[in-house]
């Protein structure tokens, strides 16, 4: 009888411990996410990461931790530090999947992560994961246009440049071999990218970036048509995409303008 009445001492101070152990890391998100609001972002991910520490099974803290070490990733800069911020949001992201595999935030955040660091095939891979969890994310599509346009546009500007074209010279491209070579290499990706800009419109008809770079890949696939009739009726068709982004803005605009009565209005934080 000692015995076991030592025995459930034991088990009732564990689990004492550990519910205490649990408030001890509520209340440390609760200062990380006070510290990222005030964009203290160094000082949330220590409250976050001793969140973690005391509680490894909170997944919310560990999405936190993730989110604060991503916001202090810098698009663009090259430095050890960055690139330490980029891989310390990349492994909690991570992390995050081990104990929920279909957690739509951490995906996105990785595929976006990836598509700053200009990681077009990595980001791609994870924007597919992501429409496979979540298939009516227009964000997830449109990105998928983006990139695509984004693996294709060096080629082609160097390609006008290479054949001494401006940057408004009209096309076709009358070198055939050169033509041949990019139809067989890139109009797969270019229709991919269209294909998927097309999905954003379906499931969002006001996604007027999605206009623009769909104007932009029409447009530059145009220069791979074989005939001077289709090109023009490509360019039509560009144009008539870019005309539907900007009546789109301004009825977005005039619609904001009605709702707010034209007045200035706080930000909503």
């Amino acid at each position: 009888m000692r015995a076991l009445a030592f025995v459930s001492s034991v088990v009732a101070l564990t689990l004492f411990a550990s519910g205490c152990q649990k408030l001890q890391s509520r209340d440390q998100l609760n200062k990380g996410a006070q510290a990222f609001r005030n964009a203290q972002y160094a000082e949330a991910v220590e409250h976050f990461k001793t969140a973690v520490e005391l509680d490894p099974t909170f997944p919310v803290a560990r999405l936190y931790l993730a989110t604060a070490y991503m916001q202090q990733y810098i698009p663009g800069a090259e430095s050890p530090e960055n690139e330490k911020n980029a891989k310390a949001a990349y492994d909690n992201f991570m992390k995050v999947l081990e104990q929920s595999p279909r957690d739509t935030v951490a995906i996105a955040s990785i595929a976006s992560l990836f598509l700053n660091e200009k990681k077009w095939d990595d980001a791609q891979q994870w924007y597919e994961k992501l429409i496979a969890v979540d298939p009516n994310n227009a964000d997830a599509y449109y990105s998928l246009g983006f990139i695509a346009w984004s693996k294709w546009y060096p080629v082609y500007g160097m390609t006008r440049a290479e054949l001494g074209l401006s940057q408004d010279a009209p096309g076709p491209f009358k070198d055939k071999k050169v033509k041949e070579d990019l139809k067989a290499k890139w109009l797969p990706t270019i229709n991919a990218g269209l294909e998927a800009l097309d999905k954003t419109l379906k499931i969002n008809p006001e996604y007027e970036d999605a206009m623009s770079y769909k104007n932009l890949l029409i447009r530059e696939r145009a220069d791979l048509d074989d005939s001077k009739e289709q090109y023009d009726k490509d360019i039509q068709e560009a144009n008539n995409w870019v005309q539907k982004a900007l009546d789109t803005k301004k009825i977005k605009a005039e619609r904001k303008e009605k709702k707010t009565g034209g007045g200035i209005v706080a930000e909503t934080k």
